[in-house]
């Protein structure tokens, strides 16, 4: 017999619906890659821990590690810290640097374990920031930590260098530091003002062809510096443009929840490997996980029919995931691991669960069973109906 629940629709009725009954696909064992891809992680909230949720982060260790330990088994890297993990919306940084420390204790019993650690400014009062050298200081703060634990660095966007940035040049001068100093390669990264509207006009233009000028003059400074930049813009055109311009032997880690699947597979365009398709640092990796790691097997194989058959039916998911306000898309991500049964709960860091509608969840989980990505189907629909009975709908 088919699983059933009553649905809010769109029109704010309520409706039955039959789940598909399609098994979620299952990633091959040991099935290597041909594009590096990171997940950007959830962090799982302590729900019993007594702080006052919308100005204390409180993580449940365990389970946090316990879901990279799932990306890891299914060959995915982790980016770790970033805006996926709350950072900035009830992640601090003190909470940021444990995170850090237990993930890449964590990949050490991975052979091959991919962790990027997000470095910022977010442990400055924004108020107090001057100048640029105050930006830089902040920088080296972040980057001397994470380097002290061995850790690969993502030059994540700073909100402060966006307000006391007068200039490309500013720009210019704060990443020559930064990179001039760097240990590792790291990966820059450019997150759009639709995830965060205070990134408005960064590399010092809200002109997007400016700004990309801008930061592909920064790469070409430092392109042994760099192993890539993630760009999350929304805009795949723009992000073809990019990459076709970067520097041999720098990659571009797709982070355009909108249309990764055509970006990953590529168009083969240009002399450089590196031009024709995309590396990823997706946050909707978290939430799509094995079918994540089942497309890229395939894709590694030589089957672009089946990696778009597998990745295809999660993009309308990722869409709606995604959908404007575009920075509250980390309670979809938590939902689908509440859904999926890699958390006893629903509640974030932050109280983020807040800030979506019923009838958004009921969406998703409508394109969750259509993309065939309800893990157990049983517990989706139990826990489902918990949700809806605390907004007053029965049945």
């Amino acid at each position: 017999m088919a699983l059933s629940l009553i649905l809010p629709t769109a029109s704010g009725s309520l409706a039955p619906y039959a789940l598909r009954g399609i098994a979620p696909v299952k990633p091959g064992a040991g099935v290597k890659f041909n594009r590096i891809a990171y997940s950007a992680a959830h962090v799982v909230a302590d729900p019993l821990a007594a702080v006052d949720p919308w100005l204390q982060a409180a993580v449940d260790w365990d389970t946090t590690i316990a879901y990279r330990r799932h990306l890891f088994s299914l060959g995915l890297g982790v980016a770790e810290a970033m805006d996926t993990a709350q950072r900035g919306m009830g992640l601090d940084w003190p909470t940021s640097l444990e995170l850090i420390r237990r993930s890449l204790d964590a990949a050490k019993d991975v052979p091959g374990a991919l962790v990027a650690s997000g470095c910022g400014t977010d442990h400055l009062n924004i108020d107090d920031v001057k100048s640029v050298d105050d930006v830089i200081r902040g920088y080296e703060e972040q980057m001397a930590a994470i380097e002290a634990l061995g850790g690969k660095l993502i030059v994540m966007a700073s909100r402060a260098l966006a307000r006391v940035a007068k200039s490309p040049g500013d720009y210019e001068r704060v990443y020559d530091r930064i990179l001039s100093q760097a240990k590792q390669p790291v990966v820059l990264h450019w997150l759009g003002d639709m995830f965060d509207p205070a990134l408005a006009g960064y590399w010092g233009s809200k002109d997007v062809d400016a700004a990309m000028d801008t930061a592909l003059a920064v790469i070409a400074a430092h392109p042994h510096k760099v192993d890539g930049i993630k760009i999350s813009l929304l805009d795949k055109d723009k992000e073809i443009a990019m990459r076709r311009r970067l520097p041999a032997g720098v990659r571009m880690y797709t982070g355009d929840d909108f249309n990764y699947a055509e970006l990953i597979a590529g168009d083969g365009f240009g002399s450089e490997p590196t031009h024709g398709k995309s590396d990823a640092l997706l946050g909707i990796f978290d939430a799509i996980a094995p079918a994540a790691s089942a497309a890229l097997g395939a894709l590694a194989q030589g089957n672009s029919e089946k990696f778009h058959a597998i990745l295809g039916p999660t993009v309308p998911l990722s869409r709606h995931i995604f959908a404007a306000p575009t920075r509250f898309y980390k309670t979809g991500v938590v939902f689908m691991a509440w859904l999926n049964g890699h958390q006893k709960h629903f509640t974030m860091v932050g109280g983020q669960q807040s800030t979506r509608s019923l009838q958004h969840f009921a969406e998703l989980f409508r394109l969750a069973d259509a993309a065939n990505l309800l893990e157990h189907p049983e517990l989706a629909v139990q826990r489902m109906k918990t949700l809806l009975a605390l907004h007053g709908v029965e049945g």
